[in-house]
């Protein structure tokens, strides 16, 4: 994984993070002062510029925003110290326990697609079942991107192959604006926004709610010439990360939704085996 600048602006000072990230999570100084364990008074000063806060006040103060961990080092970095969170390229030997863990992951999931991503969609690592089924979507053709929103959105790429494409772009919408709610000031997820959104047709959140109540699950529902393949999907993430790089790496795995879809997973792996 690529290592990326932390999502503040270098030149911003500490007050105006701050301050940037209590409107966001719509907080008085009062009430971050109170749940921060600390006076109104001093966390005052330390927004103003008048008091320079421990790294132990910082941390609480991350910790009531909710910060994920690239912004707790932002914040340490305009507080004038240290990151406390490394963030590693993912092949890196630091990793290896947990890219193993990954690989372990990805093979259970044979003969059904698995796939990781990072927090810029990125498609880091794919099992084979995820190459197989891709092959047979595409009739053999590489995908144009390496992002999966742009896979999803783009006409000439998956796009073309997904019955349901309105819903599954929704659903991917959605996810683009929590991540967007969970860090307001990261500028990643809204120049992704802005890339798609060039794409033709894109629907509007909320649109297609016809009053029916909604399905547990979004199945998504592909077109190929062995039929119709669905797909429902669950998403695995590292249990109290202390690296940037795990908190935003994504796991995704593809399940079949019905007997024919199964089946012919099964069938693309013996054949590729054969």
């Amino acid at each position: 994984m690529a290592s990326t600048r932390t999502l503040a602006d270098p030149r911003l000072p500490l007050g105006g993070l701050l301050r940037e990230w209590r409107a966001a999570r719509k907080l008085s100084q009062l009430d971050l002062a109170l749940a921060a364990d600390m006076s109104t008074r001093h966390f005052s000063c330390i927004e103003t510029g008048k008091a320079r806060p421990s790294r132990e006040a910082l941390a609480r103060i991350a910790a009531v925003l909710d910060m994920p961990l690239r912004e707790r080092n932002a914040l340490l970095l305009a507080a004038g110290y240290a990151p406390e969170y490394p963030e590693h390229e993912w092949d890196t030997p630091a990793l290896e326990r947990m890219r193993q863990a990954v690989e372990l992951i990805l093979a259970h999931q044979e003969p059904y697609p698995a796939f990781v991503l990072d927090r810029q969609w990125n498609v880091l690592m794919a099992n084979g079942a995820a190459s197989r089924v891709n092959r047979l979507l595409m009739e053999g053709r590489e995908s144009r991107h390496g992002n999966l929103l742009h896979q999803v959105f783009d006409p000439d790429d998956f796009r073309g192959v997904i019955a349901n494409w309105p819903e599954v772009a929704e659903k991917f919408l959605h996810h683009l604006h929590a991540q967007m709610a969970v860090a307001p000031m990261d500028p990643a997820p809204r120049r992704l926004l802005a890339e798609i959104m060039r794409y033709p047709g894109v629907p509007a959140l909320g649109t297609l709610h016809d009053g029916r109540a909604p399905v547990p699950v979004l199945t998504l529902v592909f077109r190929s010439r062995a039929g119709e393949l669905r797909f429902f999907e669950t998403i695995t993430t590292f249990s109290m990360p202390r690296a940037v790089t795990l908190e935003e790496l994504r796991i995704e795995c593809a399940f079949p939704a019905d007997d024919h879809t199964a089946a012919v997973c099964a069938e693309l792996a013996r054949h590729d085996a054969g």
